[in-house]
This record gives structure tokens, C-alpha cells and sequence, in this order.
């Protein structure tokens, strides 16, 4: 199948929806939602939308002081992880559109331009968290974190070229490598960085980085379904493109996300902050890791977990598990469908 971009307007297009197709269809571009075939792609966008908010909405005073409190070994923990934050939801603010030019179907268009929103946000967060919590000449060090340390650019660097190989090359095959890079950014890539903010949470610290993280974690989940969504479909309606040759390929940019993240997680809190141990963090992302592949029919990597060693994690992101947020200033779950469970799309 060759794989070509949509044009702004394609006065040939087909309004059928039932002949509407999530990549190689013959759409107008026009957004119609009054007759859509992806039932759950509407639902998800309105529940996006519902999940608006405003970064600065939540005072960081308090982590001000704590920042200064915190222990050598936890200051350079949040500083890494939030670097890396702000370069994994910079590119997606611009990859995304990138991806959106091949879909034909108006109301996943919607869902991926707010997802790209929704990215910009969380980048905005990271801003207003550096500018409340340290000192200007702290916050440019972290921005330029990666050129110093290797182990963060190499993190980089491996989403970025499946990305770039997808904009070099749009082929079928590149653009499902993309999808999939994105479902694992999504779905893996943050998480030994968002246990990390919980383990400061339970401690009593920095709690207003937390109530962030939380919101940021809310979108991400919404994200991770949608590129679980548009995977099933464009494997449903395009099963010769999914050989065993490609499929495998797909689990193998699984397993090197997987290794990445572990040894990424092991680097930055070297058995230092309790609560996360090399081996818990190791067991958790490839419990994830097997979450994943499940949720996309792909057979997963590691039978032998089973277990999810953090449990504790999934209670304490929960937003709404707790009527207001620590500092008691309003409600956290702005959403009256903010607890969706988008994992059984």
C-alpha cells in the first residue's frame, strides 16, 4: 500500500463513513462528526477535552522550600527526570501534526490536534515548575541537560529517529514503526520518571510537582489509548501489512524502549530513593512493558512477570482517589470523566 499525505481539501472525496478508512482513505479533510465511523475516537475527544487545565492553577510555593531540602541524590534525580520530560513532550508537540497529515478519519484528526495541545500544555507545566522551584541558572542546566550527559541524549535520540525515519521515508511500514513509537513513548517512557515524583509524594515532598504530574499523567493515559486505537485499526483494516517480519520488528522496539527505561530508571535513582530499588524498577517496566503488548494482541516479552511490584503507584496517581489536591485549593478532578478507563478500549 503507498502511503500518501491528505490534501488540505479533496473536493473528490467520499462522505460515506462507512468507506472511511484510519490511513489510505479518500476523505474530503473536511471535519464531519455528525456520521463517523470510530465511535470510541469521538467519545475519547470529548473526553480530552474535559480533561483541560491550566498548569498554574496549582501553587508551588511549598516546592520551592523543598527543593532546597532535598538530598544531593533526590535533586539530581528531579532535575533529569525533568529534562527529560520537557524534550519527550516538546517533540511530540511537533512530531504529531507529522503523523496527523496521513490519517483520514476527521474525528482521530480531532483527537491527535488535542493530544498535540495537550503536549504543549505539559510543557508549559515544566516551565512554570522551573521558574517557581530554583534559581534561573538551575533551570538553564536542566534545559540543556543532554548536552552533558549521555545517557540522556541517548535516550533522545532513540524516539527521535524512528520519528525522522517516518519524515525521511513515509512509507506504510514507517508510519506503524511511528505508531508504535508513540504508543511506547506514551505507555513506557514516562512512568520510572512519574514513580519517581510519587515517591517524593509520599514523603511529604514536593507535592505540588505532584498534583502536576498527576494532571500530566491523566492526558498520558487518554494518549496511550489513542495510539492503541489507531494501531488496532490500521491493523484491522490492513492485515498484509502486519507480516511476522514487522510484527517482530514492533516487539523489538518494545524490548529496547524496555531496556532504555530500565537502565535510565537505575541511573537516576541508583537505589537511592526509597521506596524504588534497581529491581523494582526493572520488574515494573517490563510488567508495563507486558501490559502494552497485550493491549495490541502482540505476544509479550517477559512471562515471567506477573506481578506489578508498585501498586502503590497506581493509588497515589489516582485523581480521583482524593477529593481535593494537597494544598486543599481546588478540586483535582476537573473532569466529570476523568476516571474513563481508557485500557479497555
Amino acid at each position: 500500500m503507498e502511503l500518501q499525505k491528505k490534501k488540505l481539501f479533496n473536493e473528490d472525496g467520499d462522505r460515506d463513513w462507512g468507506k472511511r478508512r484510519m490511513i489510505g482513505g479518500n476523505t474530503t479533510n473536511l471535519i464531519e462528526l455528525n456520521n463517523v465511523k470510530y465511535d470510541w475516537a469521538t467519545k475519547m475527544y470529548r473526553n480530552m477535552m474535559n480533561n483541560f487545565w491550566i498548569p498554574e492553577e496549582i501553587p508551588l510555593s511549598q516546592d520551592a522550600k523543598d527543593y532546597k531540602n532535598l538530598s544531593l541524590s533526590e535533586r539530581n534525580s528531579y532535575d533529569k527526570i525533568i529534562s527529560f520530560l520537557i524534550f519527550l513532550d516538546s517533540l511530540q508537540t511537533a512530531n504529531l501534526p507529522n503523523v496527523n497529515e496521513y490519517i483520514t478519519a476527521p474525528e482521530v484528526n480531532l483527537c491527535l490536534t488535542v493530544h498535540t495541545f495537550q503536549e504543549a500544555v505539559h510543557s508549559q507545566s515544566y516551565s512554570y515548575i522551573l521558574d517557581s522551584v530554583c534559581q534561573a541558572d538551575v533551570r538553564d542546566q536542566i534545559y540543556n541537560l543532554w548536552r552533558e550527559d549521555k545517557n540522556l541524549l541517548k535516550r533522545n535520540r532513540f524516539i527521535t529517529d524512528l520519528y525522522e525515519n517516518f519524515i525521511a521515508n513515509p512509507s506504510s511500514q514507517n508510519l506503524i514503526k511511528t505508531i508504535m513509537a508513540n504508543y511506547i513513548l506514551e505507555g513506557i517512557y514516562f512512568y520510572s520518571g512519574f514513580s519517581f515524583f510519587y515517591a517524593l509524594g509520599r514523603q511529604g515532598k514536593m507535592l505540588g510537582t505532584v498534583s502536576e504530574i498527576k494532571y500530566i499523567q491523566r492526558d498520558e493515559l487518554t494518549h496511550l489509548a489513542l495510539f492503541q486505537g489507531i494501531f488496532r485499526e490500521v491493523r484491522k483494516e490492513n492485515p498484509e501489512l502486519f507480516t511476522p517480519v514487522l510484527v517482530e520488528e514492533l516487539r523489538q522496539m518494545m524490548r529496547t524502549a524496555v531496556e532504555h527505561e530500565i537502565e535510565w530508571g537505575q541511573y537516576i535513582t541508583n537505589n537511592q530513593i526509597p521506596g524504588i530499588t534497581n529491581e523494582i524498577i526493572d520488574q515494573y517496566i517490563k510488567f508495563l512493558s507486558n501490559e502494552r503488548l497485550k493491549k495490541l494482541n502482540l505476544e509479550i516479552l517477559f512471562p515471567e512477570v506477573v506481578e506489578h511490584p508498585m501498586k502503590w503507584v497506581e493509588s497515589f496517581s489516582n485523581m480521583n482517589g482524593m477529593k481535593t489536591d494537597f494544598f486543599e485549593q481546588k478540586v483535582t478532578n476537573y473532569s466529570k470523566s476523568s476516571n474513563l478507563n481508557w485500557g479497555d478500549l
